[in-house]
């Protein structure tokens, strides 16, 4: 097998996918005049600055970055994000990462904005492995697969060339 057979999505797929999901982010919040586009660090960050840099060439919504720390060898400790509580307070907020494999970083992700009142709350992934342990779902993903417990993705969103590969 060559390293091509592993390209779950190439440039062109990622670019369409993140365009699409920032339709369906719109379509959900077009009433909203700010959105806030949480992205878990470090690749849920940075697939966060791409749907906020989509969202602003097809919509009038303000979308507003917010970078979460979540350490993921030990995701009960204390969730940090970058900018304050009153900041996303009674908005509307999408968390996003590139890869929800077993739903954990997610799910603390989802229990620390949940201290929060929001108007909405989504999440947003690029690729959907569907190995949950825990009951989270992506309200909007890219693909969704079934893989093997032992392959892993890695999703490579910066540089010239964007790729989601199955290794």
């Amino acid at each position: 097998m060559t390293v091509k057979d592993n390209v779950i999505l190439n440039h062109t797929e990622i670019n369409h996918k993140i365009r699409r999901i920032a339709f369906q982010i719109y379509e959900s919040n077009v009433d909203e005049a700010e959105v806030i586009l949480a992205g878990i660090d470090k690749n849920g960050y940075v697939f966060a600055k791409k749907l906020k840099t989509a969202l602003q060439k097809i919509s009038d919504i303000n979308p507003v970055l917010c970078k979460v720390s979540i350490d993921k060898k030990n995701p009960q400790s204390e969730v940090k994000t970058s900018i304050s509580e009153a900041d996303y307070k009674n908005k509307s907020l999408v968390l996003v990462d590139d890869v929800l494999n077993s739903g954990t970083t997610l799910i603390y992700g989802v229990k620390h904005f949940l201290n929060v009142p929001l108007k909405q709350f989504k999440t947003a992934v690029l690729v959907n492995r569907n190995h949950k342990k825990y009951p989270v779902k992506a309200d909007f993903k890219g693909i969704s697969l079934s893989t093997s417990l032992h392959e892993h993705v890695n999703v490579i969103l910066e540089g010239k060339v964007f790729e989601a590969v199955l290794e």
